[in-house]
């Protein structure tokens, strides 16, 4: 058995895959995923896993150098907003913070590596994390 905190082996395998600058989504239950992009619907029911959750359990295996949010969360999801920014320093992590408008945002999420389909129902509850290195 796999004995680090991460255990969902498409998650795991996503993060053991990309390389430096990729990048990797984690979304909320409603952003439109478009065809021929990885999926990893982890979604079960509304608000389970919960998206802070989910973020969480992949910086435990993730270094990421820079997050790309839509700008509408600091209004619209203030709560989730401060939580990414929180549960980054959980991890001693301080990425770059780069807001876009949300329909940009979507447009890049279509580069994602893997998108990853949490439960959340809440607005904006969406992070582009781009990979960093470990050195």
């Amino acid at each position: 058995m796999k004995k680090g905190r991460l255990l969902n082996s498409e998650l795991s395998y996503a993060v053991s895959r990309i390389g430096h600058t990729a990048h990797i989504t984690i979304c909320d239950a409603g952003l439109p995923i478009p065809p021929g992009v990885r999926r990893i619907d982890l979604a079960v029911e509304p608000g389970y896993p919960a998206f802070l959750r989910v973020l969480d359990a992949l910086l435990s295996e993730m270094m990421v150098e820079e997050i790309v949010l839509a700008e509408e969360i600091r209004e619209k999801n203030a709560p989730i907003f401060q939580g990414i920014l929180e549960t980054f320093a959980s991890h001693g992590l301080s990425p770059k913070v780069t807001l876009i408008p949300h329909e940009a945002f979507k447009a890049l999420a279509r580069d994602s590596e893997a998108v990853v389909r949490t439960g959340e129902c809440t607005p904006y509850a969406n992070v582009i994390l781009r990979s960093g290195v470990v050195f």
